[in-house]
């Protein structure tokens, strides 16, 4: 079949039929009063949002003809919306890989179609001339339009709006009809290859606008700042359509005062002058207001002046070098799917801003208008990015390349050399990627947020990434542009990379020291992780050339879901969707439902603008902001010992320029001899409200310390007489009165330890290297095929040998070990050494391994069980919630107490987690008031722990957390390292200084019953 036989939607030649040009999204005002205000609710606009008639079709070619159709008796269905979350097909996700057959330009005939149907009138009150426009902001993925069944047009390009003039087929008077028949996938499908949930309909507004016969049709507006930023001139050029008029600007400042009016012909580019502007930054979001009125309409539109240009081997912001603090943000909602209410959307950017993200990158496709007015508002970088991504011709070709040397990122180039020929490098695809650039451009052009567009994503490079990065370039000189898939840097500004690593983003950034350099994505946060965010950040702040990235992703895309009663966020295959790419999807900083993760708070602490280090009795504070000094923060500091916080004031800061330092007496009141270990925490919080966060919340904090622990002061043992009996095996151990006894079997090694007639320890302590993997370590980059090619995960214990003495009030207990896996030969030599006191016992265990044995371990440390009733934990050490080696400078050292429970984080890919780092001492009691047991641990190096309810083979085994079983037991794991997270489920794994390698290892630990104080 040839592209000319074809319908619409399999047709190369055809983008789309009878649509109104691209431009600017805007609303029309009776008056300036109304524009003012900014609610669409008053501006000259029909909301056809609400409940459509619904036929669901998995053809569209055997769909009947409309005489044969009684969409009255159809189902409702709410648009905006996804069909496939209202019952109709089935959601599919796939990351890489196209869900159809390829076969471009043409799809699959088998191709899911949904025809909306709906009843509409005319207003009234709109003036009887004006020409009445249909405009949808999105359907997914084509659609043909019919009004009162004359057939208007044709559109695709899913994320992108259309609009037509449906003046001719519309009755003023009566009802009308409105048919939108949308097809699941199109020609144009081959360029929307996202990684994201497959789903389709009208899931953005539709609308009707009536535009006088003399109006504007488009406006851009342009901003130019002289060289040392003290003026501002606004420069705009207004279409317009029938009889020219005359034109009136108006431009008023935050204050509402007017800066000037301005009066001139419609076909003339007038241009406002300001004095003195104040610039737009994310930091200092100033707007101004501009109102554009003619033939007795207005349009509102706001206003930030400043300046994006490249300069040598950096972008600038007014004049000043930035550092994107970004993330990648995928619209998605847990019910709505792509179709994301006004309210989500404002509180996810609320959320950024409340936590030093200054940036977003709109992957893959541009956003809701709304997006862009709140960036402007709230002050957020925007990387505007296409609606294009044709990743799905990597698998087509790697399966041709049958060459064993080649693999990584030799394997990677080879491909994206070769898929190419397919869209990207093909001349015939030239229109269609082009339309996407000039989709994007026209709509969003006039917002102070966008500083960069972006050609796409993950497609390749060829003549027609040219074709688009040319015609920005002429339609908008003033932003610069960005592809990452421009390895040679041919038509991009810069040098984009994804996923580097510390050691390769340095040798990028020496190899083309010409531009600058930023990573789209970067910091893979799926699950447990990112690890390793602060010493990228370091890096950002020390090369001049590398200006910041943006994090993978901001939100897990799961799909609420309910089966048997059970509620869980569903991924990819949970709906029966083949092919899939399973749990690829849940990679966000915030979880399905929009709630932070650890990570998300973990990448506040490490982008924070304020840094704090201790010179002798001064603080070194340093400003990371660009262009605000710290005036908006108050400071406060307060002394934190393993009893809490004993004294607190409110620090006077000096004024301190944007990346300037200045030192600060530390208070004498904070350097007084302190008996316990103990650290000053300094604290900046808001000194007022703003748009984004309410007085007082924290913006940068940070942890000085002023008085070193005393490694000495670990448990000291009670020291009664002791009872030794050996009988059938075992080693009985007891105190008077039988307060307390330890059984030690003398075949295996295994403890038990009853105290105070209770149960205090069922198991262990063992020496355990095993945990449950986090979906870093399963994914490309991370560990699990290298402890699975090792059997890690099935080490065995060994008696080699144990002997016991005893001085009458302690007994010692020494037994070495080998710590093997089946079937190979490689192991872990171990001496473990117990003294058994009268309340508890020292622990002291050395060792090292043996035989071709693994580079790196998940763990290093001990494994007990212990009686369910353990479920309350207090700890002196980093939290209060989870932490690890690389990820851990969001916890503060301080006191804590929760429950095991809570000490629990609920991944919603199941995996290893809750563990707590740089622990001093902890205690494990009952929250039944009846129990008396304590159980006390130390050690004189701090350590990491973990207590929960779920055994490490549940959590490996588990895909959903309702698939967790909890036991009995509370499961203890005491450690003397563990090994980092990383980020490689997509990226490098953990850097090699925060990794567990194999070798040599001691260490001790204490256990003793005892009171809570």
């Amino acid at each position: 079949m040839s592209s000319g036989d074809s319908p619409d939607w399999n047709n190369l030649d055809v983008l789309h039929r009878n649509t109104l040009p691209p431009r600017s999204h805007f609303y029309l005002y009776e008056d300036e009063e109304r524009a003012a205000r900014g609610d669409r609710n008053q501006s000259l606009i029909k909301l056809l949002n609400g409940t459509w008639k619904f036929r669901h079709d998995r053809t569209p070619l055997q769909i009947p003809k409309w005489d044969d159709l009684d969409p009255a008796s159809w189902a409702n269905i709410k648009v905006p919306g996804m069909w496939q979350l209202q019952g109709y097909g089935r959601p599919q996700y796939t990351n890489v890989n196209y869900p159809f057959p390829v076969d471009p330009p043409f799809i699959t005939s088998q191709n899911e179609t949904g025809t909306y149907w709906r009843e509409f009138n005319i207003p009234a009150e709109w003036d009887k001339s004006s020409h009445i426009h249909v405009r949808f902001e999105g359907v997914d993925s084509a659609f043909h339009l019919w009004v009162n069944s004359h057939k208007v047009g044709y559109f695709q390009g899913s994320r992108n709006a259309s609009e037509f003039d449906i003046t001719q087929y519309v009755n003023r008077e009566d009802s009308n009809s409105m048919a939108v028949r949308v097809y699941q996938y199109c020609d144009g499908s081959y360029l929307e290859d996202q990684d994201q949930w497959r789903m389709s309909g009208i899931f953005r507004d539709v609308y009707l606008v009536p535009f006088l016969p003399d109006t504007i049709t488009d406006y851009t507006t342009m901003v130019d700042l002289d060289d040392d930023f003290t003026t501002g001139t606004l420069r705009t050029s207004i279409k317009v359509q029938g009889r020219p008029g005359l034109l009136r600007l108006r431009l008023i400042d935050g204050h509402g005062q007017v800066i000037e009016e301005k009066e001139g012909p419609c076909e003339e580019c007038l241009s406002i002058t300001v004095s003195q502007p104040k610039l737009w930054s994310a930091e200092a979001p100033n707007l101004y207001e501009l109102f554009i009125s003619y033939q007795g309409r207005v349009i509102r539109q706001r206003i930030g002046f400043r300046r994006i240009e490249q300069k040598g081997a950096n972008f600038l912001v007014n004049g000043k070098p930035i550092i994107f603090y970004g993330v990648n943000r995928h619209e998605h909602h847990p019910l709505h799917g792509r179709a994301v209410p006004y309210e989500t959307l404002k509180a996810d950017l609320l959320l950024m801003k409340q936590h030093n993200i200054n940036a977003v990158r709109t992957c893959h496709q541009p956003n809701v208008p709304e997006f862009y007015d709140l960036c402007d508002e709230l002050g957020l970088y925007v990387i505007a990015e296409a609606d294009l991504e044709c990743h799905g011709f990597d698998p087509v070709e790697r399966i041709k390349i049958d060459d064993p040397t080649l693999s990584g990122h030799a394997l990677q180039e080879l491909v994206y050399k070769i898929a190419n020929k397919w869209t990207t490098d093909n001349p015939l695809w030239r229109d269609a990627y082009v339309d996407r650039a000039v989709q994007l451009v026209e709509r969003y052009k006039n917002h102070a947020s966008i500083v960069f567009w972006s050609l796409g994503n993950e497609a390749f490079y060829g003549c027609n990434m040219a074709a688009m990065y040319h015609w920005i370039k002429k339609r908008d000189p003033s932003r610069l542009v960005h592809y990452e898939g421009d390895r040679g840097g041919l038509t991009t500004d810069m040098y984009s990379v994804m996923y580097f690593s510390i050691e390769e983003l340095v040798q990028r950034a020496e190899q083309y020291p010409d531009r600058p350099l930023i990573q789209c994505e970067y910091g893979h946060a799926m699950g447990n992780g990112p690890g390793g965010l602060k010493e990228y950040i370091e890096l950002y702040r020390t090369h001049p050339r590398l200006q910041g990235g943006f994090i993978w992703e901001w939100c897990n895309h799961g799909l609420l879901k309910e089966e048997n009663g059970i509620s869980y966020y569903a991924y990819g295959g949970d709906f029966g969707d083949q092919p899939n790419d399973g749990d690829f999807v849940m990679d966000g900083l915030v979880n399905s439902d929009h709630t932070p993760t650890p990570g998300l708070l973990e990448y506040k602490k490490v982008i924070e603008p304020v840094s704090v280090a201790r010179v002798g009795n001064c603080l070194k504070i340093r400003n990371h902001y660009d262009f605000i000094n710290l005036g908006h923060l108050v400071c406060s500091w307060t002394v934190r010992s393993e009893f809490g916080s004993c004294h607190s004031e409110i620090l006077d800061l000096p004024s301190i320029p944007p990346g300037a330092t200045r030192q600060v007496a530390i208070p004498k009141s904070a350097l007084q001899d302190f008996a316990e270990e103990s650290f000053l925490d300094v604290s900046f919080c808001l000194k007022e409200t703003t748009a984004w966060a309410e007085r007082g919340h924290e913006v940068a904090w940070c942890q000085i310390p002023l008085q070193a622990r005393d490694v000495s002061d670990t448990i000291s043992h009670q020291s009664p007489p002791l009872q030794v009996e050996e009988k059938a095996g075992q080693l009985f151990i007891t105190g008077p009165g039988r307060q307390v006894e330890f059984m030690i079997d003398l075949a295996t090694g295994e403890l038990q330890w009853t105290g105070n007639g209770q149960r205090i320890m069922d198991r262990g302590p063992e020496v355990g290297l095993y945990r449950a993997l986090t979906q870093n370590d399963l994914g490309e980059g991370g560990d699990s095929r290298h402890w699975e090619k090792f059997r890690v995960d099935s080490l065995r214990t060994s008696l080699q040998s144990i002997a016991w003495t005893s001085t009458g009030t302690a007994v010692t207990v020494e037994k070495t070990l080998r710590i093997a896996p089946p079937v190979l030969n490689w192991a872990v030599d171990t001496t473990v050494r117990l003294t058994i006191f009268g309340d508890g016992f020292d622990i002291h265990v050395k060792g090292g391994f043996s035989g071709f044995h693994p580079t790196t371990v998940p763990r290093l440390g001990l494994d007990m069980s212990l009686p369910g009733s353990f479920d309350y934990c207090h700890w002196f050490g980093r939290g209060p919630g989870e932490s690890y080696r690389d990820k851990k400078e969001a916890s503060r050292i301080g006191y804590y107490e929760q429950s095991v429970t809570q000490m629990f984080t609920p991944y919603e890919y199941p995996q290893e987690n809750g563990n707590r780092t740089d622990t001093r001492w902890m205690r494990l009691s009952s929250q039944d008031a009846g129990s008396t047991s304590v159980l006390r641990v130390s050690a004189p190096s701090p350590f990491d722990f973990t207590v929960r309810k779920y055994q490490i083979e549940n959590l490996n085994a588990a895909r959903h957390p309702h698939d967790l079983c909890q036991v009995d037991q509370t499961l203890f794991y005491l450690d003397y390292e563990h090994n980092g997270l990383g980020t490689g489920s997509c990226g490098p794994g953990p850097w090699p200084e925060h990794r567990l390698h194999a070798g040599p290892f001691e260490f001790w630990a204490s256990f003793a019953l005892g009171g809570l104080d």
